[in-house]
């Protein structure tokens, strides 16, 4: 007995076989954190590993870049230097849309999941930055940048051994050093209308360059962050602490641009010169709340990310830590929180 023959499509006969419809390549996205350790990875990596995508990022708290990312078709996604707990939603929703994630960060990454089209180098030790994992990944091949982001990422005693180890002398290593603090003084603003370069421009100027100290030699953009940052510097010559403690102080900003452009670069820059105090510096945002940049000093064993995520839109990493929208009713509480939180821990030990 022969089965019954099957209707065909229209204008298909029987015994031809439709191929089924090809599926759209998945488009390639690179997310990258805009401060001097995003940067140096991206770098790295496609110096190494080059590949045509489009480049998504911002200043150094625009980190929920995967919310910006299209839907409806494939992609491949790397990140880099951006919190997964901050991207992980939407994250997910791009594996689960048949998409391919590369993920390359040291922030906490409690959310953490496993997925077979999932690839994570995370690795949120204090001594550690993204652009660290990337040259571990790329077995060295672009060691000077990771040096750089080192640097910039406030990891300075680490940084120095890296670039001993690799020979390098007192006078590159304080070229390096100063490159990584500026590219990441430029990521520092409320927006990026406050930076000097949108972050993907300025990735693009350092792309051109396979060694850090031809981008410093040659680069127009080097010397505009160099004088930039001068004239800035100039402007917090006279700064006093808002508030003080034997374990920190508390810098309150003025509303300015340079102020903007300066947080995070002058919190590492005053961390550094406390002797072993913590450091909090505010800055007043245009929606009346506050930016906060927390530095941990040396003498602590506290840490900042911990501290900052018991408040909304706060977070970062061991030694270093920030809330994007501090209400200015909170500010008092949040000094006398700080300066508790630091105590504690001396009379623990």
């Amino acid at each position: 007995m022969t089965a019954p023959d099957r209707p065909h499509p229209a204008g298909q006969s029987q015994g031809d076989t439709q191929p089924p419809a090809p599926q759209a390549a998945p488009v390639a996205y690179d997310l990258f954190n805009g401060d001097a350790d995003g940067l140096c990875a991206l770098h790295q990596l496609r110096t190494v590993q080059p590949r045509d995508a489009v480049l998504l990022s911002g200043t150094k708290r625009d980190i929920a870049l995967f919310d910006q990312l299209p839907q409806g078709r494939p992609l491949d996604v790397t990140a880099l230097d951006i919190s997964w707990d901050r991207n992980a939603h939407s994250a997910i929703q791009v594996l689960e849309a048949g998409g391919r994630v590369t993920y390359f960060d040291h922030h906490a990454a409690q959310t953490l999941v496993r997925h077979p089209r999932l690839q994570s180098h995370i690795d949120t030790s204090a001594q550690v930055c993204t652009s660290m994992l990337v040259d571990r990944h790329l077995k060295g091949a672009m060691h000077q940048w990771a040096i750089v982001a080192a640097y910039g990422d406030n990891l300075e005693a680490v940084a120095d051994q890296m670039a001993r180890a690799h020979g390098c002398t007192a006078g590159t290593r304080g070229a390096l050093a100063q490159l990584g603090y500026l590219l990441n003084y430029n990521a520092y603003g409320e927006s990026t209308e406050d930076l000097h370069f949108h972050p993907t421009q300025l990735y693009r100027s350092l792309h051109r360059f396979e060694s850090p100290l031809d981008f410093i030699a040659k680069a127009y953009e080097y010397r505009r962050l160099l004088e930039g940052h001068a004239d800035d510097q100039r402007a917090v010559h006279d700064l006093q602490p808002y508030a003080s403690h034997p374990h920190a102080c508390v810098y309150v900003l003025p509303d300015k641009p340079w102020a903007r452009r300066l947080c995070g670069s002058l919190a590492n820059q005053l961390v550094a010169g406390h002797g072993g105090q913590s450091v909090a510096v505010l800055t007043p945002r245009s929606d009346g709340h506050f930016l906060v940049n927390l530095r941990i000093g040396s003498a602590s064993t506290r840490r900042a990310d911990l501290f900052c995520s018991r408040y909304p839109a706060g977070g970062g990493r061991h030694a270093a830590g920030g809330i994007d929208r501090l209400p200015p009713g909170d500010v008092d509480h949040f000094i006398q929180d700080l300066f508790q939180h630091l105590q504690e821990q001396d009379h623990a030990a």
